[in-house]
Order: structure tokens, then C-alpha cells, then sequence
């Protein structure tokens, strides 16, 4: 295949890639380690919606979040979920003011460790490069040390779980009184004031 139609095919096959992951995740957090553990959703529904149900779902959402893989193993799978409900939980005990858990902020640290991603800045966007020995394992380092940085910097503070109905979703609240609810104003936000609505 020519070269020009190689990169036609991929812009196109991103686009396709960028379309199926906004219908099956939630893409609009700022932090990228929330976003990531917005892949199990309606937290504080009677039914949590687990979105990364197979490997596959997995290597979609991270090549959404500019973190691409060639491939996801079930245990690669396993370790990701892993890590995701470790930063939700560290998150939400800093939402309400509390230390996180030994044992999670562990795992946060080793997921970090572990991974060798390279940051580097190309066409003036920020980028990382994954290895090609352990690219999962390197992608969920760089979610982990965002974890780390949010949830143990200077705006820990300002971490806090979403009161739309049934989310409990974590957002950084970078409001300019700090008196942001919801995670987005264009979801929960929303279906609160619909709700609202209604009841008049």
C-alpha cells in the first residue's frame, strides 16, 4: 500500500476508533487517571456499569486517552482494573478528607515504578512513547503517576466525587469559588437541572 494511502487508512481508522470510544466511555475529565476510572460508571447506582468488559474495550479506551497498544491480554486487563479501583478509592478517601489506604496508594506507587514510559514533546503536543517489550504495563504507569500527582499534590484539595444522582464520579473542581458539584456540567449537571425541571 502507498504510503499516502497507508496514512489515509490510519486517519480514517483513528476517527472510527476516536467515534467508538466516545459512545462507549466518558472522555470529558481533565485528569486522566479520573477518566480512566469513569470506565466503570453510575458508581453509586444500584447497578454499576463496568465499561471495560473485555480486553479489546480496554486497548479502545487507552488508545483514546493517546496511549495506544498493539494488543491487551486478560491479565493485563486484571491489573488495570486493579489499578483502576485503587485510584477511585485513594481519590474518593482524599474527596472527603482522608488519607488514602496503605495498601492502594502500594499499588498506585508499584504500577508507577513499574512502568517505563518516555514523555516527549512533538508537534507541540505532549506524548508518551510506551515500550515495546511491556506497553500495557507502561500505560498504566503513566495513569498511576497521574493518580499520584493529583491525589498527593497541591490541589488535592480540590478532588471531589460527583452528587449527580447515582455517579460519584472524581473531578478536580478548578472552579474559581471551589463550589463545583458535579463532574460534568454537560451530564450530571445537566440531569439534575432536568430534574428539577420536572418536579415543578
Amino acid at each position: 500500500m502507498p504510503m499516502s494511502n497507508r496514512l489515509r487508512w490510519f486517519k480514517q481508522r483513528s476517527k472510527v476508533v476516536t467515534v467508538e470510544a466516545r459512545q462507549l466511555f466518558r472522555l470529558d475529565n481533565e485528569v486522566l487517571a479520573f477518566r480512566f476510572t469513569a470506565t466503570m460508571s453510575d458508581r453509586a447506582s444500584e447497578a454499576p456499569r463496568e465499561r471495560l468488559s473485555d480486553p479489546g474495550r480496554l486497548k479502545l479506551w487507552l488508545h483514546a486517552a493517546g496511549l495506544g497498544v498493539s494488543d491487551v491480554s486478560p491479565a493485563e486487563l486484571q491489573d488495570a482494573l486493579d489499578l483502576r479501583e485503587a485510584i477511585y478509592r485513594a481519590g474518593l478517601a482524599v474527596a472527603v478528607g482522608r488519607q488514602p489506604d496503605p495498601d492502594g496508594a502500594a499499588i498506585l506507587s508499584a504500577a508507577a515504578a513499574t512502568g517505563q514510559p518516555r514523555p516527549a514533546l512533538e508537534n507541540g503536543l505532549a506524548v508518551w512513547h510506551l515500550s515495546e517489550k511491556a506497553p500495557v504495563a507502561d500505560a498504566l504507569g503513566v495513569l498511576a503517576a497521574d493518580a499520584i500527582h493529583v491525589l498527593g499534590g497541591p490541589d488535592r484539595a480540590r478532588v471531589k466525587a460527583c452528587e449527580g444522582p447515582g455517579c460519584a464520579g472524581l473531578f478536580l473542581d478548578t472552579s474559581r469559588g471551589a463550589n463545583r458539584r458535579w463532574c460534568s456540567m454537560n451530564t450530571c449537571g445537566n440531569r439534575v437541572k432536568k430534574a428539577r425541571l420536572a418536579d415543578k
